[in-house]
């Protein structure tokens, strides 16, 4: 059965810190909560054979920890996930179920990837709390019956604000 892990990247630096919003880097506390995601990950036996990352350094910088879960993972970071729309995510995520890939891993950016995040957990109807806003670092996983994302069943929810 397919399987899809969602995640926001943690906490970057404020916009006026960096010198444009592509080289935004994670701040310590977003180090921790990378971190601490990867770890619930862990223990909770989640498994990813593809890495979609957005290329930004904060996503990149963000996905770092869960390399260390997810060691053969192969890594792809097209420039269309960067600030990538709901429907683009979900176009790469089933692109890559068509290909076979049987556990991905989606590390990205709000809008986007709060309104996919939500939109399968209605579909899975498993909203019980799901952070409103879809807060940095949350990240919520899923088996999926096929790559139409039709029927999800939600198996894993983090959220740091909790």
């Amino acid at each position: 059965m397919p399987s899809l892990i969602i995640m926001r990247h943690a906490k970057a630096v404020d916009r006026m810190e960096a010198e444009d919003d592509f080289e935004r880097g994670l701040t310590p506390r977003g180090h921790a909560d990378a971190a601490r995601a990867a770890q619930e990950m862990h223990n909770a036996g989640l498994r990813a054979e593809l890495a979609l990352v957005s290329p930004a350094r904060r996503t990149r910088e963000t996905y770092k920890p869960l390399a260390a879960i997810f060691p053969d993972a192969v890594i792809e970071d097209p420039m269309a996930l960067y600030h990538a729309s709901r429907e683009m995510l979900e176009r790469a995520v089933t692109e890559a179920l068509d290909t076979g890939v049987k556990a991905i891993v989606l590390v990205g950016h709000n809008p986007g990837i709060g309104e996919f995040a939500h939109g399968l957990a209605a579909r899975a109807e498993a909203m019980e709390g799901v952070p409103y806003g879809w807060p940095t670092s949350a990240a919520i996983a899923f088996d999926l019956a096929d790559a139409s994302l039709s029927r999800p069943n939600r198996t894993f929810l983090f959220n740091p604000k909790a």
